[in-house]
């Protein structure tokens, strides 16, 4: 049966990436970019198919306004793709107040407004999936990346609760958690903060880090969030690439192995 999915940042990438494959199956898209004209290809193959919105989720009016001509077009909205974001590179010392402002606006706020705007629409229909474009950097963390880090850890806990308080209306609640892939996200999309030569010995060594086998293929994701929109019981945490789960399961054994080094010192810290 086909589906009504809101797309945020359709523009490019995975957003838009997959906002066609769900169009070529049949699906109805509502697509936001903040410039339109980044659709016309998308609107002319596939006409009443797609709606697009003009929308910069930073701004709560229209995200709400935006979700309100999305249902007043289609009827209702199956799946919300809460895909709007951009990553801010540059150590923790060399960012601005105005760069750390923005990746936290965009990345936590903007998803946040989305989603706020959109739970009563799933809530009256009795049915819903919230899908939050996370990443492995919301769940471990890498230098040079530490605000988008911290936003994307905010994303997670934000929506580990959703999930939890939004179950008993029938929506379902997926942090899609990518590991890097060769899309516009490392370039164009991209903020850079003014370097430091003291981190010029960081950022050599985060490079060095780096293969050909590092990034993956964009389209090879979109049969796996297919699957994911298409599923009755979709999971909370859906990891997107072959690097994402080792690298996260390499990461929380070395906590484990802290934790439990600690263990006695941490249960004595109860006093009782």
């Amino acid at each position: 049966m086909a589906k009504t999915i809101f797309i945020t940042g359709a523009s490019r990438g995975f957003g838009k990436l997959w906002a066609e494959a769900l169009l070529q199956r049949g699906d109805k898209v509502v697509a936001t970019a903040r410039d339109l004209r980044t659709l016309d290809d998308l609107v002319n193959k596939y006409g009443g198919n797609i709606l697009p919105l003009q929308l910069d989720v930073n701004d709560r009016a229209a995200d709400l306004a935006a979700i309100a001509k999305a249902k007043a077009h289609f009827g209702g909205i199956d799946v919300l793709i809460n895909n709007a974001g951009y990553g801010l590179f540059g150590s923790i010392e060399e960012t601005t107040e105005q760069e750390a402002r923005e990746q936290m606006e965009t990345n936590f706020f903007g998803l946040l407004w989305v989603t706020q705007a959109l739970l009563p629409v799933m809530r009256e229909q009795g049915h819903g999936h919230i899908i939050q474009l996370s990443s492995i950097l919301g769940l471990v963390s890498l230098p040079v990346l530490g605000l988008y880090n911290a936003s994307k850890f905010a994303v997670e806990g934000l929506s580990q609760t959703l999930a939890t308080e939004v179950k008993g209306f029938g929506i379902n609640v997926t942090l899609v958690e990518p590991n890097g892939f060769a899309t516009d996200w490392a370039g164009a999309s991209s903020a850079h903060t003014v370097e430091m030569p003291e981190y010029d010995g960081v950022r050599a060594a985060f490079q060095a880090g780096l293969t050909d086998d590092t990034f993956g293929d964009p389209e090879a994701t979109t049969e796996a969030v297919l699957k994911l929109i298409d599923s009755a019981n979709p999971p909370l945490h859906f990891f997107l690439g072959k690097q994402a789960y080792p690298f996260i399961k390499q990461v929380y054994e070395s906590r484990y192995a802290d934790w439990d080094n600690w263990a006695a010192i941490s249960a004595a810290a109860h006093g009782k």
